[in-house]
């Protein structure tokens, strides 16, 4: 060997080799961020008693199970070791941050990442013109072949008893993370059409109120109906595209044995879609058949005032020529005028009245 070769040799055997440690997704103080509720790593759907999260990934990333991690309103810091440890897009990491308005589904390189609605029915006494019906959030979900990390915002659909559930059923999460993606589509189009079931008795007492013999006229709570259903229907109905993806297109982490499963998601999330679009429809009868009936009762009281108009009109026309003061009219000096007058005006308007009311304007 040269001499130059020799003493690169001893050179490059003297340096301390430079070992590259993994982010660490740790907090200053040795604890996950704030932003973490709950997390574990499951070897063959079975939980693990570990309570290290470096190390649990660790182990994941070696091929042992996978980790599940559980976040809620993250931060930019909270989400910069998880972007680095899990090599997530920074636009889906964006979207966890910020938040996102409509339901979808994303792949970036081998990560899945979904985006998926939240609604929640909100009890009142009563529905008013300023009642709030259901409210929204969101769940994000990473889905890798070693990690899922189910990112919540808003303060329904907590994540607490889902996960409880399927730790009851190692069998389930011996699937992998896509299993998780699965719950939680789950458990969010169940709570879809729970708040289908609130919306239908809602509408029935509006129907009711409105159709009723006397009932009210007002189009006040219909309309604050309509205006929640369609925010209803603007989280549910983007999730379809989704949900079709998944039961239909070949995507990572997902097996295509799981795609039949998630077709069965996909039925069941066209019952909710199909019920909002009938109770659109339904809506929008209620308002027309109340606009109309606001309309012939409105008619009504026009034609009653009308008939007393026209009721009244007689006297003061017989009132009116008598009160001229001319001095040559006809019947001034007659002895019974004034009670001839009188009977007559009395006459024609009990003849009006009855006319009138036969005719059913009074």
């Amino acid at each position: 060997m040269p001499t130059s070769d020799r003493s690169a040799e001893r050179r490059r055997t003297a340096m301390p080799r430079l070992v590259r440690r993994p982010p660490t997704l740790m907090a200053a103080d040795g604890e996950p961020p704030d932003s973490v509720v709950a997390w574990g790593l499951y070897v063959e759907g079975v939980r693990q008693d570990i309570d290290d999260l470096d190390a649990a990934t660790q182990r994941a990333q070696n091929g042992e199970g996978f980790v599940w991690l559980g976040l809620k309103d993250p931060i930019d810091e909270d989400m910069v070791g998880f972007a680095a440890r899990f090599n997530l897009h920074p636009l889906a990491i964006e979207d966890a941050v910020e938040g996102h308005t409509r339901s979808k589904l994303e792949q970036f390189g081998d990560t899945l990442f979904a985006v998926v609605s939240t609604v929640a029915y909100v009890e009142h006494a009563e529905l008013t013109d300023s009642s709030e019906i259901v409210s929204t959030g969101q769940i994000m979900v990473f889905v890798g072949d070693h990690f899922v990390m189910t990112v919540r915002r808003g303060e329904h659909a907590q994540l607490a008893t889902m996960r409880r559930k399927l730790e009851a059923r190692p069998d389930r999460l011996a699937h992998g993370p896509y299993e998780v993606l699965y719950a939680v589509l789950d458990k969010v189009i169940d709570d879809y059409l729970q708040v289908v079931e609130e919306f239908e008795t809602d509408i029935e007492e509006v129907e009711s109120a409105v159709f009723a013999r006397g009932g009210s006229h007002q189009v006040d709570q219909v309309y604050q109906l309509k205006r929640e259903l369609i925010e209803f229907k603007r989280s549910v109905v983007p999730l379809g595209t989704a949900l079709s993806a998944l039961a239909t297109r070949p995507l990572v982490t997902i097996p295509d044995e799981a795609r039949a499963y998630f077709r069965e998601l996909s039925d069941h999330h066209l019952e909710a879609r199909e019920a909002i679009q009938s109770f659109d429809e339904v809506l929008s009868t209620i308002m027309a058949a109340s606009l109309a009936r606001v309309s012939v009762a409105d008619n009504q009281d026009m034609r009653k005032i009308s008939a007393f108009v026209a009721i009244a009109a007689i006297p003061t026309m017989i009132a009116g020529i008598y009160g001229m003061n001319f001095d040559n009219m006809p019947e001034l000096r007659v002895s019974y005028g004034y009670f001839v007058v009188i009977g007559a005006m009395l006459t024609i308007m009990l003849a009006l009245f009855i006319g009138f009311r036969r005719n059913k304007w009074l």
